[in-house]
């Protein structure tokens, strides 16, 4: 790891948390790569207890997908952090017992991810967010990395302090919402069906689990009105 970059890049955002910019001010792709990491991403629980994906490197084809499908099947380290308050790592998901994630593993195995680490972001005893990495390799994480993704993680807190509540609510003028689709397809199904959110929530995440779809694309479908769900 470059160590002068990797400081450079901390007291970068350090300085600009002191200006008030948000967490748009962290480049994700530089930031995963000084870690050595092959995705980046940082969810942040919402007030029903939800994870939220609020940032990673658009460019990224493991990262996101990897939130999703922790949120499709409600399993995983990112999960298990917010829900713990540690770090929760697995070096090699390959060989990593069945009984730990059995839904999320082989997918994320599918999806190319070989070790993920899960990081969580405290507020005093509370866990506002989680920081995780993943890499298409395994390997364990050394000491030195975990103290860099938490030095990482606080920083990235403090950014994500200074972004606007609307942003995080509308993905305007700050980090856009990776969701923010799903919440609208979770609105369509809400008003053709007479369900509540958390039911049409419910719903999107199986429809794509059964059929192994990606949950934005289900999303996208309902909206477009090429996929229509019938009551029960």
């Amino acid at each position: 790891m470059d160590r002068g970059e990797f400081t450079d890049l901390l007291n970068s955002l350090q300085q600009a948390v002191r200006k008030g910019s948000d967490l748009s001010a962290a480049p994700a792709a530089d930031a995963a790569r000084l870690l050595h990491l092959d995705a980046l991403t940082l969810t942040l629980r919402t007030t029903p207890g939800a994870l939220e994906l609020l940032w990673a490197d658009p460019c990224d084809p493991l990262g996101p997908p990897l939130e999703d499908l922790q949120y499709t099947v409600g399993e995983g380290p990112t999960l298990d952090a917010a829900r713990t308050g540690h770090t929760v790592a697995e070096s090699d998901l390959n060989a990593a017992s069945a009984d730990r994630w059995p839904l999320f593993t082989p997918a994320a195995c599918e999806l190319s991810a070989r070790a993920v680490i899960a990081v969580p972001l405290l507020l005093g005893v509370a866990t506002a967010g989680v920081l995780t990495g993943a890499r298409t390799t395994p390997g364990p994480f050394t000491t030195a990395q975990r103290q860099d993704l938490t030095r990482f993680a606080r920083v990235a807190l403090d950014l994500v302090l200074h972004t606007p509540l609307q942003s995080l609510t509308t993905g305007t003028h700050g980090p856009e919402l990776h969701r923010a689709e799903v919440h609208q397809a979770a609105g369509v199904l809400t008003a053709h069906l007479g369900i509540s959110i958390d039911e049409a929530l419910l719903r999107l995440r199986a429809h794509a689990w059964r059929h192994n779809l990606p949950l934005l694309h289900v999303a996208r479908a309902i909206i477009s009105g090429h996929l229509q769900f019938t009551p029960d």
